[in-house]
């Protein structure tokens, strides 16, 4: 090896090293998170369970033209008829109520993986368990907020559903600037 090489390689190491020592000392992102109730679950996202609401949990339909019930229901430009109004509201209220009891579930599940762990009595076989009764859980809550809007979508005319995406901001190219928070607070 040349000596003009072993100067570059020494800079090169020095470097590495000094990102990864930076990096390893750098402040988790989950600084503050410690001292949540339950570590894995914000307290908007256990309101947010414990009301029903969709947690972007339906997106996939929503900006593919099937339109949520709650939103629907709150767009006066859409004109809805008196049947198609209380077609929506059932299919809404359809939605909460199974919704709600999933959102109390995962709620319970995740306090007892917080225990698992608080408690020190992890093992592979009881975090996998849970785990996977979590991921169980939040599969049928995602179903239900999508089936909502496959159900709202049969009730709308094809022009309604045209404005709804319209008044969205879909059809645009051009971003909408809104408060996330808001599509945060209904299916």
């Amino acid at each position: 090896m040349s000596l003009r090489k072993v100067p570059a390689l020494f800079v090169l190491s020095s470097l590495s090293f000094a990102t990864a020592m930076f990096a390893a000392s750098a402040p988790s992102p989950y600084v503050g998170q410690q001292n949540r109730g339950i570590k894995a679950l914000s307290e908007s996202d256990i309101n947010q369970l414990r009301s029903g609401h969709g947690m972007g949990l339906a997106r996939p339909a929503e900006l593919n033209r099937y339109p949520g019930p709650r939103h629907v229901l709150d767009t006066a430009e859409l004109a809805l008829t008196s049947d198609q109004t209380a077609a929506l509201t059932r299919v809404f209220d359809a939605m909460k109520a199974a919704a709600i009891p999933l959102g109390e579930k995962i709620i319970a599940r995740e306090i007892a993986l917080d225990e698992l762990f608080t408690g020190k009595h992890a093992t592979a076989e009881n975090v996998r368990a849970l785990t996977v009764e979590i991921g169980q859980l939040q599969g049928e809550l995602r179903a239900v907020h999508l089936n909502a809007h496959v159900a709202t979508g049969a009730i709308l005319t094809p022009a309604q559903v045209a404005k709804y995406n319209e008044l969205r901001g879909y059809t645009s190219d051009k971003p909408v600037v809104h408060d996330p928070s808001q599509h945060n607070q209904k299916s």
